[in-house]
């Protein structure tokens, strides 16, 4: 939060009985204080706050009430939410003190969006202001960008020090170079769309008379071999929160979700479209007969959802080395943020008035090979699906 926030802050703990309706924030649990003779708090969210409505936690936002600014009105924090429906997301600023305003007011402290933003919209945000999205971000969310990127690299720094993507070909364009690689191995391949989600438009082919060239998809090479569960498909998704890309500061969530296929897995080539065994994404796997749901927040590793922290539980039980995976796994990550982080720098230079008004929350979603190496699968905004899940 920026300093001028800071100095109100300080203001109401020397306020008038007439304005102070409670004691100053200095030891309140949702600040936390830094910088020099802590003038700079930082919010903390409690998850739990959501529950427990209490009112205490509630003044963190409407705290800004107790100090009457220069034109003597009083001020509250608040948000806006913009193209997304993030239900979580709004009940935890709600149940903080925020006040919810319309999506097409310039008064937010914070916008929550689910869609890139203009440079002009950019260029108007103020030092108080903030928004869950940086200029060019699309470089990483999109599969096609981050192909781009990731090869940029390999080329700059060799194919070794990169190599954090399954072979990969964007077709139309590269149709002849993808055939030249199936001569040599036949698959089976996996197709993406470019830009699309929860597993929609995903399929397998073993030929490339099965693909159709109407649209931009992406062809890897499908992970044939997959680390297995009980033998079952899984992948992990991390949530990643990156807050300045200049300098570049990237933070990893402790705690993760492992998704399961609701099949068991089989190489054989007649289960090619069986999607219920290919695919681990819930928005799939919730339409089979055999997905199986946990409603025990207690309960970690029952059904077609663990939490991380139970899947690397049973990893190292079966002896395999689970802090050597998560030294892979950041690694992967620093290096795909990495590739697009000169991009998305200067579109900062350019559109963004203000250092620190940008933060970009991400979920990567990778899959491990029999090799135990985590092969990254996607990088998206956790805008569109923060709907769908509760991190612990």
């Amino acid at each position: 939060m920026p300093a001028e926030m800071a100095r109100d802050l300080e203001e109401t703990g020397s306020s008038s009985e007439e304005d102070v309706v409670v004691e100053g924030p200095e030891d309140h649990p949702c600040i936390m204080w830094t910088g020099g003779y802590r003038r700079i708090p930082i919010l903390v969210f409690h998850a739990e706050a959501i529950l427990t409505k209490d009112s205490y936690i509630r003044l963190i936002g409407e705290a800004f009430q107790l100090h009457a600014g220069m034109d003597g009105e009083r001020y509250r924090l608040s948000y806006k939410i913009v193209r997304t429906d993030s239900r979580l997301v709004r009940s935890l600023l709600t149940a903080h003190g925020f006040r919810e305003v319309h999506p097409s007011s310039n008064e937010y402290n914070l916008m929550w969006t689910g869609s890139h933003l203009k440079p002009y919209v950019l260029r108007t945000l103020t030092d108080i202001q903030k928004v869950n999205h940086f200029p060019r971000s699309y470089e990483l969310t999109r599969k096609d960008r981050l192909y781009k990127n990731i090869n940029r690299m390999q080329q700059a720094y060799g194919f070794k020090t990169f190599h954090v993507l399954p072979q990969t070909f964007i077709l139309p364009g590269e149709y002849q170079e993808f055939c030249n690689s199936y001569a040599k191995d036949r698959g089976p391949w996996i197709v993406k769309p470019v830009a699309s989600s929860r597993g929609r438009g995903v399929y397998l082919i073993n030929s490339p008379n099965q693909i159709s060239l109407e649209e931009n998809i992406l062809v890897s090479r499908y992970i044939s071999n997959p680390l297995l569960i009980d033998d079952f498909k899984f992948d992990v998704r991390l949530y990643v929160l990156v807050t300045s890309y200049d300098p570049l500061v990237i933070y990893l969530y402790e705690e993760g979700l492992a998704r399961f296929a609701t099949v068991r897995y089989d190489q054989g080539a007649k289960n090619i479209k069986n999607q219920f065994m290919h695919l681990t994404n819930y928005s799939v796997n919730k339409k089979s007969g055999d997905y199986v749901s946990c409603d025990d927040p207690e309960v970690e590793d029952y059904g077609n959802k663990w939490s991380m922290s139970a899947m690397l539980r049973y990893l190292k039980q079966e002896g395999k080395d689970t802090t050597a995976l998560m030294a892979s796994v950041e690694d992967l990550i620093i290096k795909t943020i990495i590739s697009a982080e000169l991009a998305i720098a200067t579109a900062c230079k350019a559109f963004v008035p203000h250092r620190g008004v940008c933060f970009a929350w991400r979920h990567y979603a990778f899959c491990l090979g029999i090799d135990h190496l985590p092969y990254a699968l996607k990088q998206s905004p956790v805008a569109d699906i923060i709907r769908y899940y509760w991190i612990k």
